[in-house]
């Protein structure tokens, strides 16, 4: 499965590189089933794309009742941060991005993966969980909210999030996705109510692990192989529940 490193983009021009990646993948499939082959997934990596991206700073907004409540800062703050603010149509509620944060934009057909919007999300999970591993961050899942979560390192007090997720599904295509924090400005994270959750710590590999902290490019190279290697199970997973269906 091709991944495309887009390096520092702005979000609303990396949102339309998105947009225009789905459409074409729509119009892909509706071509090749009038053309009597519905089933376009040859291999894993015909599914789809990842996008790996570093944003200029930018804090986005979804159109989820009170989600706006949850910018804290004013024009005039933002200004002065140098931090944007732009609406987004993912799921979700307010959100920021910026440089040393990994934002990886997995462009999936879950129709030829056999994923479900759930099973999408736990897939982005696991590889973020994976990667945070990889560098000696235990992260784990939240029964009560999206996303990858680090415990503190004395055991007390409530887990922080790394990673915050937010995906779109248009004819079961998948846009938008995940922000792994790498080295960003954890302070940035102090102008909304991240995710709508009050009360609740952000935290970064760098924040966990301290001088040890990788540098983002690797991260960045085990985050995409661990995406590909989830969408490719997940794929091998499909064909062998169609190989084994009715007949």
């Amino acid at each position: 499965m091709p991944v495309v490193d887009l390096g520092r983009m702005r979000y609303d021009e990396a949102l339309a590189v998105q947009r225009a990646i789905q459409s074409d993948m729509i119009g892909g499939r509706g071509e090749a089933a009038r053309n009597g082959s519905p089933d376009n997934s040859a291999s894993h990596r015909s599914v789809g794309r990842v996008l790996l991206v570093e944003h200029d700073p930018v804090i986005t907004i979804t159109a989820r009742a009170g989600a706006r409540d949850h910018l804290l800062a004013s024009p005039e703050l933002l200004a002065a941060r140098g931090v944007a603010l732009c609406e987004t149509d993912r799921g979700g509620d307010i959100t920021y991005h910026g440089p040393g944060q990994i934002v990886a934009y997995p462009i999936l057909d879950l129709n030829a993966l056999n994923l479900g919007l759930h099973e999408h999300m736990s897939l982005m999970e696991s590889a973020v969980i994976e990667t945070c591993a990889r560098f000696g961050v235990a992260g784990h899942r939240d029964p009560a909210a999206r996303g990858v979560w680090v415990r503190p390192s004395n055991g007390e007090g409530e887990s922080a999030k790394i990673c915050a997720m937010g995906v779109r599904v248009r004819h079961w295509v998948s846009m938008h996705g995940l922000a792994l924090n790498v080295t960003p400005d954890l302070g940035h994270f102090g102008l909304i109510v991240p995710c709508g959750l009050a009360g609740r710590p952000i935290t970064s590999l760098a924040a966990a692990l301290g001088a040890g902290c990788p540098e983002i490019r690797e991260v960045k190279a085990e985050l995409a192989r661990r995406l590909v290697g989830q969408v490719r199970a997940a794929w091998e997973r499909a064909q062998s529940a169609r190989a084994s269906g009715p007949r």
